[in-house]
């Protein structure tokens, strides 16, 4: 994600804030490198207690408006798009995990809030963060159309009602290449010209069930959005960040090197092999996730670092728990007997970072971000149980 870094760094040095460049505290070396299904039940429970606790009246979590310094520099419909990406997380997280009375009583409250909440919409020439809340809008609402209890009205028809409607601005902003981002490139264009492989890798399985549902008719959205993902593919393992003509795994310190993709390729593995792609084996997906642990501590080191980018290999914070959860998802799609050790191994990179209030956090600290980080790592968690 093309954050201004300079931009950010000026911000840092006006307020006299100086980047700890040491590694995090959830680096250390001393946490249990596995941990049981007990562990992850109370971690995950923990978090959404933190979501039930910090819903606003009118349903929604966080402020949709910027909050701190390190956010500045983004059109002002940003905030509340990510303010929806987040509330659709957290949403998926209730839903998916088991019921007590407050936490359905929460995802009523929410999924009524998001079904009438205004429309995101492009927020200027380059910043089209409206992208995050149009995908995990989609993902959400068409899991959602799984649950009986939300079939009927006047659930059923508030839901479909927004997901189609989210999913026609998705599909306007299919890039010609066919892949989906959140920015634009000059010159600046209706429809964006700029796309990342994991940005069009997480939306892929859920737009094969919207066309199963009827909810769109053109195949070729699908097509060619899996032909991007696939032309991201590198002969490493890693997933470029973006497609190029040229594919681009150059050696050192690049970020699409495989210590540059650890967030990026579970989420394009889960993908494609939800999808049906035959050259994503069982091979395949264990190798992703053994490069995963072994070079985990890349990952360690870019949490929190308010700056994108900047850590080695070019890691951003903000992959931190959507690497982890796309992670979980690829790991269920293994045979049944190998799962649990692979859980057993992730769970403790999610409960190390967890604070002892339940909430967790990856990048800048703002409302929006914990929210998303409290449903990450309970969605996780719960995928292992």
């Amino acid at each position: 994600m093309r954050f201004l870094p300079v931009m950010l760094a000026a911000c840092l040095s006006l307020s006299g804030q100086v980047p700890d460049l040491k590694p995090r505290p959830s680096a250390q070396l001393d946490f249990p490198s596995t941990l049981d299904a007990d562990a992850a039940r109370a971690s995950r429970d923990r978090a959404l207690g933190w979501l039930v606790r910090n819903q606003r009246e009118d349903g929604s979590w966080a402020h949709g408006v910027i909050t701190g310094l390190l956010d500045s520099g983004y059109a002002v419909s940003a905030f509340y798009d990510w303010k929806l990406g987040a509330n659709a997380l957290a949403i998926m997280a209730l839903r998916r995990c088991p019921q007590t009375p407050a936490r359905l009583a929460a995802l009523r409250k929410a999924i009524r809030w998001f079904t009438t909440a205004r429309l995101p919409k492009r927020g200027n020439d380059w910043d089209n963060d409206s992208m995050w809340a149009v995908l995990y809008g989609v993902v959400m609402l068409v899991e959602m159309t799984d649950d009986p209890r939300f079939r009927e009205a006047p659930w059923g028809p508030l839901i479909r009602d927004r997901g189609q409607a989210l999913l026609k601005v998705l599909i306007k902003n299919q890039i010609p290449t066919g892949g989906w981002a959140y920015y634009d490139d000059p010159p600046y264009s209706r429809r964006p010209k700029w796309g990342t492989s994991f940005c069009t890798a997480m939306i892929l399985p859920t737009l094969q069930r919207a066309h199963a549902a009827g909810w769109f008719a053109n195949r070729r959205v699908i097509e060619r959005a899996m032909a991007y993902v696939k032309r991201c593919r590198l002969p490493n393992g890693a997933y470029e960040y973006d497609l190029n003509p040229i594919p681009r795994a150059p050696s050192g310190d690049h970020i699409n090197n495989i210590k540059g993709s650890l967030g990026r390729i579970q989420v394009c593995n889960w993908a494609l092999r939800s999808c049906g792609d035959p050259k994503t084996t069982d091979e395949r997906i264990t190798a992703g996730l053994a490069q995963l642990m072994k070079h985990h501590r890349f990952l360690d080191i870019a949490r929190m670092r308010p700056i994108p980018h900047e850590a080695y290999y070019a890691n951003a914070g903000y992959f931190y728990f959507f690497g982890h959860y796309y992670a979980a998802e690829v790991i269920q799609l293994l045979p049944e007997p190998q799962r649990e050790k692979w859980h057993a191994r992730l769970r403790p990179h999610i409960v190390k970072t967890q604070r002892k209030d339940g909430s967790v956090c990856d990048f800048l600290g703002q409302d929006y971000l914990i929210v998303a980080g409290a449903a990450y790592a309970a969605l996780t968690l719960q995928l292992g149980l």
